[in-house]
């Protein structure tokens, strides 16, 4: 079968989700954008004299991942007009539109039983021979496919793209062993060629390749933080561009992911690898726990390590 992409629907429009929307429609692909209706009208809504039958309201989070990513900065977009290649929706009046999808692709939060819930609706509207992956940012793919019908489970991987999709190079395909060898291919290889990324085929373990590395090192740094005082600003300035790294270092680096993601692959580590000899790095600080439960995730929230907390001693006290 000759495949192609000229339509993608990604479900979920946080930061990944809208930001890998707005990569593809770069590439001249159209995206439907869709996410969950939201549970009540809020104070603004009201006063506009929406109802809960109101598209504005009913589409209004995947309508405002799309805003988001067009004033995104970095640029999620070439330029700010091919943001009218995405379509937003909702997953109860537009989840019957991805049968148009030559890709869907995953982006909801990290929680198994939640992909899980959205795997079993996808399965009911797709189209046979479509790809549908995950982005995942360590869940083992394999998981998710209880219940899922022959045609899904063949066509099912795991495609875990970096924040920001535009940027960063890598991609990760982490097929499942039930996954037809030419869907790996295909996506390998249109990574490559028309996303502009560095696609490595991964193996279904615990975190994959980058994630296990790449947070094992934030998480050690944090260790290490504690133990030499060190505040937050002295930590980047040691671990950004004078050491080869990037300059968003370590904690501009956890703003940009998402804290809550970040707590999320770590306590994800720390329970699939009982036996690993560096477990105890990937508990997480108390003073990072505190933030999550505040809500200070990063850039996500507007606070985080640079925009609420700086010093170290404002960690341990807040």
């Amino acid at each position: 079968m000759k495949r192609t992409v000229r339509k993608v629907a990604i479900l979920g429009s946080g930061v990944m989700g809208s930001r890998i929307a707005a990569h593809f429609a770069n590439n001249g692909v159209d995206v439907l954008l869709l996410d969950i209706v939201p549970k009540a009208l809020s104070d603004d809504e009201i006063k506009k004299g929406l109802t809960p039958e109101s598209p504005a309201f009913r589409n209004r989070f995947a309508k405002s991942g799309l805003e988001n990513a067009v004033k995104s900065n970095p640029a999620a977009f070439y330029r700010a007009d091919l943001a009218s290649r995405v379509k937003t929706g909702n997953f109860e009046d537009n989840f019957p539109e991805i049968k148009d999808a030559d890709w869907i692709l995953e982006a909801v939060i990290e929680n198994l039983d939640i992909k899980k819930s959205v795997f079993e609706k996808v399965d009911q509207f797709r189209k046979p021979g479509s790809i549908v992956s995950t982005n995942t940012s360590g869940i083992p793919v394999h998981f998710m496919l209880d219940g899922r019908s022959d045609d899904f489970r063949k066509n099912f991987l795991g495609t875990h793209f970096f924040n920001p999709p535009r940027y960063l190079k890598l991609l990760e395909v982490i097929p499942t062993p039930e996954t037809d060898r030419s869907v790996v291919d295909f996506i390998l290889e249109y990574g490559d060629l028309f996303l502009g990324k560095s696609t490595v085929e991964c193996k279904d373990t615990p975190d994959f390749i980058a994630n296990r590395i790449g947070v094992f090192g934030m998480m050690n740094t944090f260790k290490v933080m504690e133990q030499l005082g060190l505040s937050v600003d002295e930590v980047d300035k040691l671990t950004g561009p004078v050491v080869g790294r990037p300059k968003s270092a370590t904690f501009r680096t956890a703003d940009i992911v998402g804290l809550d993601t970040l707590v999320l692959v770590a306590s994800h580590l720390y329970e699939a690898l009982p036996s690993d000899e560096k477990r105890e790095v990937f508990k997480i600080p108390a003073y990072l726990t505190k933030m999550v439960e505040n809500k200070w995730l990063g850039d996500k929230t507007k606070q985080g390590f640079f925009k609420k907390l700086k010093k170290r001693t404002d960690l341990q006290t807040s």
